[in-house]
């Protein structure tokens, strides 16, 4: 039997690599490895962190200063932080009872939120139903779940000026766009109406999506009157448009300024989307549990945009499982404990706020309008009548934290400038060192005309 023949298939010896593209790869291996950020990433920028980091980065102790003056801050919107302001103690007890529930809070929950936190919220809102209400991770993350849901890239959305940073930075990210319409400082800070046609003109009704409108307002201490929210919704209506309404602050308002919630003066009217929370109604900003409630006054209107914030609830899988188990408790409007905390929390907040102001208005070169609720107020610097080292509202801050080691936000950081902005939420022997320092640093600079 003969054999096949064994064919023999040359091999190719290995063409060497140009000398060129080997010296490139090893010059490449040496290079730093950096993996690009994206560009989602890189429009989530907060303007309010280019202003405030540098004024942070010269606190110092009183020891640190040589002078005793310890730092006081009227910056912070955490109400909790000094602690002379405690957590609702009903809200407290709740969670002490949800941790002894025999596990029951600690798995899983429906990406929406548990059924009966979503009922509570709904009921305490004058929801349809609880399908109407989406649990997320604080107010903030209700803001930015309905906002994602509502904007596309390259829309628009009205947001007040001035106004909280956190609109912009949201709607930023996603490759929209805010238009700031101005507040009025000399009408309560309401909307100006006619500047909000003007930007209607110029943008267009079809690239605008919606109206952020925050009642009580951060920075400005207003709360608008009913009035003025009809306004409001007269004007969404004539444009076909759903309102955004940031009441975080709910009915932390004082005596004679009444909140009004905008989905109850919009009814049948204008749809719109509510954002609340926990955080500052019930001093529990950690905890963050807030939610968003669509109120589709128009039948049908707000489907799609609901629709697309419970599919993106879906990414986060809720907020905590715990915290929601007490949300029936914290929203019980019949607690008579409840009630008297919510009266004496609301009086103490008053009081401190007058008297924050009343001591604000002895100083020289500022102007100031009393607050009507939330937890801040924001002061005019009449720029013009201090010496030449204070310019602007920054230098003006900046000053103070260096002379004084007084914090506080210049109003930039809100978009207003030749303003600042104060938290009153502190303890009133705090407010009182804090208003004669101010006055000290007034009174120093300030050049009489």
């Amino acid at each position: 039997m003969t054999s096949s023949p064994v064919s023999v298939v040359p091999v190719e010896a290995p063409k060497e690599e140009p000398l060129e593209l080997s010296l490139l790869a090893e010059v490449e291996k040496n290079q730093p490895w950096i993996c690009p950020a994206s560009a989602k990433s890189i429009r989530t920028v907060n303007p309010i962190r280019a202003i405030v980091d540098p004024i942070v980065a010269n606190m110092k102790t009183g020891e640190e200063r040589g002078d005793g003056k310890d730092l006081i801050s009227l910056a912070l919107g955490d109400p909790t932080v000094a602690g002379n302001l405690p957590p609702c103690p009903v809200a407290l007890t709740a969670v002490e009872t949800a941790l002894q529930s025999q596990g029951h809070a600690a798995g899983y929950v429906n990406a929406c939120g548990v059924p009966a936190a979503r009922e509570a919220i709904a009921r305490f809102h004058n929801a349809k139903s609880a399908d109407a209400v989406v649990i997320a991770n604080g107010c903030s993350g209700a803001l930015e779940l309905a906002l994602t849901a509502l904007l596309d890239p390259g829309t628009v959305l009205l947001v007040p000026s001035p106004g909280f940073p956190l609109y912009q930075v949201i709607a930023e990210s996603h490759g929209a766009s805010v238009v700031h319409y101005r507040l009025l400082p000399d009408q309560n800070w309401e909307c100006d109406l006619r500047h909000m046609e003007e930007l209607l003109g110029l943008y267009g009704p079809h690239r605008v999506r919606g109206i952020l409108v925050n009642n009580p307002c951060n920075p400005t201490g207003a709360v608008f009157s009913r009035a003025h929210l009809e306004q409001l919704v007269a004007f969404a209506e004539r444009h076909r448009l759903p309102i955004v309404a940031d009441e975080v602050y709910g009915d932390l308002t004082f005596q004679e300024h009444p909140f009004h919630p905008m989905a109850c003066v919009a009814s049948g009217k204008v749809p719109v989307i509510t954002a609340s929370g926990l955080a500052k109604q019930f001093l529990v900003p950690g905890w963050r549990v807030g939610w968003i409630v669509f109120h589709d006054n128009v039948q049908g209107s707000l489907r799609e945009v609901e629709a697309g914030a419970k599919r993106l609830a879906q990414v986060v899988l809720g907020a905590s499982h715990l915290v929601q188990m007490v949300v029936p408790k914290i929203l019980d409007s019949n607690n008579q404990e409840l009630r008297q905390w919510k009266a004496d929390l609301k009086l103490t907040l008053e009081e401190q706020a007058k008297f924050l102001s009343l001591k604000l208005k002895d100083c020289p070169g500022l102007e100031v309008k009393e607050p009507q609720g939330a937890m801040y107020f924001i002061l005019r610097i009449h720029v013009s009548k201090f010496g030449p080292a204070i310019q602007s509202d920054l230098d003006f801050s900046s000053l103070l934290l260096q002379e004084e080691n007084v914090f506080v936000l210049p109003g930039i950081a809100f978009g207003v400038p030749g303003f600042f902005r104060v938290v009153f939420c502190g303890p009133a022997t705090v407010l009182e060192q804090a208003t004669k320092r101010i006055q000290c640093f007034c009174e120093r600079h300030f050049q009489a005309s």
